[in-house]
C-alpha cells in the first residue's frame, strides 16, 4: 500500500512550477503518494507551526517557530539575488521616511516583513491579504505596501512608486541573496522517508526546469492574470540554481538572516538549522 505524504504549498506560479511534476505525476515516486493542499503563505506558516502537514512551503521567518518539528529540505528555496519584496507607495517617498509609517503587509510571519523590520525597526504595519495590498495603497488606505508576489512586476502600471527593494538592500548589506521561502519536512517521518521525499521534490523541480515550457503553461493558471512572458520572468526570479540546492551560499544566507533577526530581537531564540 502507498504511504500518503501531505504536501502544502502556495497557489503561486513559482510554487506551482516547482511542484508541477509531483502534482501531475510526471515522476515515479514509488510507494509514496503525494496529496497536495494549496493555501496562502501566511496560512501555511500558521499551520506548520502546529505541525499540520508532512511537507510545507513556509516563510523562513516562520521557521524560527517550528524548527523543533521540521527540518529544512535542501531544495525548493526561493531566494532573491539583488531583488526581493518591494515596498511601494502612492506618492514618492524616501526609504528613510518609513519610520512610523503604516505599511500594509501580507502577514507577520513572512520573510518580507522580517526583512522590512531589519531595514526599518520603527515601521508600523497593518496585515492585509497579499492580493489586496496594491488596492489598499492605490486607494490611499495605507502609507505604503509590501509586495511579495506578481505585484513586484506590475505596481508601476498602477501609478505606484518604489520606496525600497529589500532584496537589493540586503545584498548591499551582506553580499548574499535574501532567503524568502523554503520547504520544511516533518522530523517524525524518520530520516529515510525524509530523504526520499526531498529527493522527489528535487526531481520535480528538475523536471520543471528541463520541461520549462510545459511546466510554465501549468503554472500560468496560478498567476492571477499575468501574461505568459511575465509568468516566465517571475518563475525565473524565484526558481533558480539555489532552488535545486542551497549550496554553501544559500545556507550562509539563511544563517545570516536568522543571526540578524535574533540580534535585533525580532525572533526569540537562535535557530539551529538542519538541512535534509
Amino acid at each position: 500500500m502507498k504511504k500518503d505524504i501531505h504536501v502544502a504549498h502556495s497557489p503561486d506560479s513559482d510554487d506551482a512550477f516547482m511542484f508541477y511534476a509531483l502534482a501531475t505525476r510526471k515522476i515515479d515516486t514509488g510507494d509514496l503518494n503525494y496529496v497536495h493542499t494549496l493555501s496562502d503563505i501566511e496560512t501555511l506558516n500558521r499551520k506548520a507551526m502546529i505541525g499540520e502537514y508532512d511537507v510545507s512551503a513556509i516563510s523562513f521567518h516562520a521557521y524560527a517557530y517550528m524548527a523543533d518539528k521540521y527540518a529544512l529540505a535542501s531544495c525548493g528555496a526561493s531566494m532573491g539575488r539583488n531583488y526581493g519584496p518591494i515596498v511601494v507607495s502612492g506618492k514618492p517617498m524616501r526609504a528613510k521616511a518609513l519610520a512610523n509609517k503604516i505599511v500594509a503587509i501580507p502577514g507577520t510571519l513572512t520573510s518580507a516583513f522580517l526583512a522590512l523590520r531589519l531595514f526599518e525597526p520603527a515601521v508600523k504595519y497593518k496585515v492585509v491579504p497579499f492580493d489586496k495590498i496594491l488596492d489598499e495603497v492605490q486607494k490611499g488606505n495605507n502609507d505604503a505596501g509590501l509586495l511579495i508576489h506578481e505585484g513586484q512586476l506590475t505596481y508601476r502600471e498602477l501609478g505606484l512608486h518604489k520606496v525600497v527593494d529589500l532584496g537589493q538592500w540586503w545584498l548591499k548589506q551582506t553580499g548574499l541573496p535574501l532567503p524568502l521561502g523554503g520547504n520544511v519536512i516533518k522530523r517524525d517521518l524518520g530520516r529515510k522517508v525524509m530523504e526520499r521525499v526531498v529527493q522527489d521534490i528535487r526531481n520535480s523541480i528538475q523536471y520543471g526546469l528541463d520541461h520549462r515550457e510545459e511546466a510554465t503553461a501549468y503554472a500560468i493558471q496560478f498567476s492571477r492574470g499575468l501574461d505568459a512572458q511575465r509568468v516566465d520572468r517571475f518563475i525565473g526570479m524565484y526558481v533558480n540554481e539555489l532552488t535545486l540546492d542551497y549550496g554553501s551560499e544559500g545556507k550562509q544566507a539563511v544563517r545570516r538572516l536568522f543571526q540578524e533577526a535574533y540580534k535585533k530581537k525580532i525572533i526569540p531564540e537562535r535557530v539551529a538549522l538542519e538541512f535534509i
